[in-house]
């Protein structure tokens, strides 16, 4: 394939001719030519909606971003105000151990209460420069601080109890707030029978619904019905030590109860071998029934 140009003129005449190489190269400029003047119209668009789109993205993480930073203040603020007040909890107990160390006649060297605990007042102002390497110590030493007073609030509290269960578990006293003594300890005549029987322990009589109350701090080994004595509660008071507490309407305690000097452990009734609303009330030393009276008269 080949095109032929002719010319002819007055004075003048020419032939050109192009060949099929020729012909398919100019075609190929000429739509290159067209496309890139196409192109060049609708790039500036183009780059203009970029850049618009890439600013939305940017202000969307600077909005992100800002969020974030609000949110993280309040956290450490809340988080700074919170270990406040976990410091000011430590200077409580610092004042509780040193008037329970004096009041107990014990060492205070021995417990150290009576120091500020290491930490305490690290955060008192909330309007200082925040340090987050300080506050992560501050929160180190709390935490140290808060397991060395547990340890001695522990040790205290152990010497206390002790102290407080000796005088406790002393007997002494009625197993009732109102009421009479009605029958003692000994050989009696046998309301039911007749006939002559061994009474081993004290009644005092009363009105139905009265509290009986322990006569001495100790744990309930027994709380339920036997035979003969209704229903009862028996406290094991540690050294051989036991009272028992008869004829109850219901009981307020169960077994394995630790119940202080003056609980209420039953209501008074008249269950079991009974003849009317009265506590039975027994003292027993290594198995063996002993008189009560002379602990319901014993010095307080």
């Amino acid at each position: 394939m080949a095109l032929t140009v002719l010319y002819k003129g007055q004075s003048r005449r020419w032939i050109f001719r192009i060949g099929r190489r020729q012909v398919v190269s100019g075609l190929i400029l000429a739509c290159g030519l067209a496309l890139v003047s196409s192109r060049s119209t609708q790039q500036p668009d183009e780059n203009l909606a970029r850049v618009m789109y890439t600013q939305a993205g940017l202000e969307e993480q600077r909005q992100a971003v800002e969020a974030l930073k609000t949110d993280t203040q309040e956290q450490l603020t809340g988080m700074m105000l919170k270990l406040a007040e976990v410091q000011g909890q430590l200077h409580r107990i610092n004042a509780l151990g040193t008037r329970l160390v004096e009041q107990a006649k014990l060492k205070p060297e021995e417990f150290g209460f009576s120091s500020d605990a290491a930490g305490v007042d690290a955060v008192t102002d909330m309007t200082v420069d925040f340090s987050h390497d300080q506050f992560l110590a501050d929160i180190d030493t709390t935490l140290l601080t808060l397991e060395e007073k547990t340890q001695q609030l522990k040790a205290l509290e152990s010497i206390l109890m002790s102290h407080h269960i000796d005088e406790q578990r002393y007997l002494s006293g009625r197993p009732i707030r109102s009421g009479w003594l009605s029958s003692y300890y000994g050989i009696r005549k046998d309301p039911f029978s007749g006939q002559p029987a061994m009474h081993k322990g004290l009644d005092f009589a009363g009105k139905t619904g009265d509290p009986v109350i322990a006569t001495g701090a100790g744990l309930v080994t027994w709380s339920g019905e036997r035979y003969g004595y209704g229903n009862l509660v028996e406290i094991d008071h540690g050294d051989g030590v036991v009272t028992r507490y008869a004829h109850n309407r219901s009981l307020k305690v169960k077994i394995g109860d630790v119940v202080t000097k003056g609980q209420t452990v039953a209501i008074m009734g008249s269950t079991g071998r009974s003849t009317g609303a009265h506590v039975h009330y027994e003292v027993l030393r290594h198995g063996k029934q002993q008189d009560p009276l002379p602990f319901v008269y014993r010095k307080q």
